[in-house]
């Protein structure tokens, strides 16, 4: 099989969860770039369905949007079958999707706490639970989106002065279990011929966040190559992950992180 073939997307179905936001617009560009078609999904059905008409106009493939919430099992459960339906089933499935609360360590209440967990981990619970009857109609590939926050804890020192930007507990929690949910679906689904893998990103600050420069020399200084991530910076891992080219290859966590978490 030549290279390009081995990394085609070529009229694949590709789900992505959080699909209008910073770190799935790359995700999204990058799968319809391969030529999937590809689910923007989201919340926002008028942002969803702007993102996949441009993705449509500009890699000449038929992208849609569409509504998923996934803090609901029925959302996300209509949500599947409507992408089955309509676009003849379902290959990839990106759980890149995620909402937290932030406070405190030490004000956190048991409601926000369940609220991040909520949002973190059990929606990503949702949508491979809701996916699985049609992933195996294909043999598809899941891809979890992590952090590398699941593995290592925050240097709280970076925050002193950021609290903007403070990690809260549930979030690293939440993602560790995304990272051992990945190895749990990868051993049980992989019978049916579907693969699940885990990407965990470092420091990928949105538009917003660069503003604060003194934050940005933080985040730099903690990576060897002091420097933060670009989105875009994702989208070989994620093609690798979702084509043929990691066709022996299932419950791992591939790093993204400027070597962060050597240190």
């Amino acid at each position: 099989m030549s290279l390009n073939k081995l990394f085609s997307l070529n009229r694949k179905v590709a789900i992505v969860t959080g699909g209008t936001g910073h770190l799935g617009r790359a995700i999204s560009q990058s799968l319809a770039q391969a030529g999937a078609r590809v689910v923007v999904a989201g919340r926002n059905d008028t942002k969803c369905k702007q993102i996949a008409a441009a993705l449509s106009k500009k890699y000449k493939v038929a992208c849609t949007g569409i509504i998923m919430d996934i803090s609901s099992s029925d959302s996300v459960k209509s949500a599947m079958a409507t992408i089955h339906k309509t676009m003849g089933g379902i290959d990839i499935l990106v759980n890149n999707a995620v909402y937290c609360t932030m406070s405190s360590p030490e004000r956190m209440s048991d409601a926000q706490w369940g609220h991040g967990i909520d949002g973190t981990l059990t929606s990503v619970f949702r949508c491979v639970r809701e996916a699985i009857p049609y992933l195996k109609k294909k043999t598809g590939t899941i891809i979890n989106i992590a952090s590398m926050y699941g593995f290592i804890s925050p240097d709280f020192k970076i925050y002193k002065d950021n609290p903007d930007f403070f990690s809260p507990p549930n979030y690293g929690a939440a993602k560790a279990g995304v990272i051992q949910l990945t190895k749990y679906y990868a051993v049980y689904l992989a019978h049916y011929g579907i693969r699940v893998n885990c990407v965990s990103p470092g420091a990928f600050p949105s538009a917003e966040v660069r503003k604060k420069k003194n934050f940005i020399k933080l985040l730099c200084g903690k990576t060897p190559q002091e420097r933060i991530g670009s989105p875009e910076e994702l989208k070989g891992t994620i093609i690798f992950l979702a084509s043929q080219a990691s066709s022996y290859i299932t419950g791992q966590n591939i790093i993204v992180d400027g070597g962060w978490t050597l240190w």
